[in-house]
């Protein structure tokens, strides 16, 4: 019980390190040190790659990880089951609490084939963009989109199945509309919005 609890520790501070890694600021910068420009297309490619950092380092280092040991478990019911969420329910539940924030800064999970529903692409442009990224998996597909009189730059990135665990936990799940994924195939995508005036 003790090698668990200090595992977990562990873990819990490995979480905390990435919720604020990059967070450094200067105590001696002058507004025009501090004062910075950068492209929409820059700052999403950014997001992305922590977003992706995190995500990976959660499946590999902790879920995977930790089920080898058997010290828990991740479930699809992991608030019912108190185990851990799946990965792509770890990032959604992050989404979420982004979202909470209200800067407008969102992302989310989406798929042609979603197991849960609530992951379907609800405009033309995400639906246009998991159809562009099927083909170019190297770069995301990019755009300005309007929702609710608010205006938004959206990338739409590549979720590639990186790990056997994914690939059969969507191969075998019942409700699963594709079950022939193999390793680097498009599952999905990941689509971050980013307010702009």
């Amino acid at each position: 019980m003790r090698s668990s609890n200090t595992l977990l520790r562990g873990v819990l501070i490995l979480l905390f390190g990435l919720s604020i890694t990059g967070f450094v600021w200067p105590s001696n910068a002058t507004a025009e040190e501090t004062s910075v420009s950068l492209p929409v297309e820059k700052v999403a490619d950014y997001l992305y790659a922590v977003i992706a950092a995190d995500r990976e380092v959660y499946t590999k280092h902790v879920v995977e990880r930790m089920q080898i040991k058997g010290v828990v478990v991740a479930s699809e019911n992991w608030e019912e089951k108190n185990t851990l969420p799946l990965p792509a329910q770890f990032l959604m539940e992050s989404g979420r609490v982004m979202a909470r924030k209200n800067i407008g800064l969102q992302y989310r999970l989406i798929s042609l084939w979603p197991i849960n529903k609530r992951n379907v692409a609800r405009s033309e442009f995400e639906k246009e963009g998991l159809g562009t990224i099927l083909t170019h998996q190297t770069k995301p597909y990019t755009g300005f989109v309007k929702e609710g009189g608010a205006r938004y730059f959206q990338a739409v990135y590549p979720d590639l199945a990186v790990t056997q665990a994914c690939i059969g936990c969507h191969n075998s799940h019942p409700d699963s509309p594709k079950r022939d994924f193999k390793i680097n195939d498009v599952m999905g995508a990941l689509v971050i919005s980013i307010p702009v005036k």
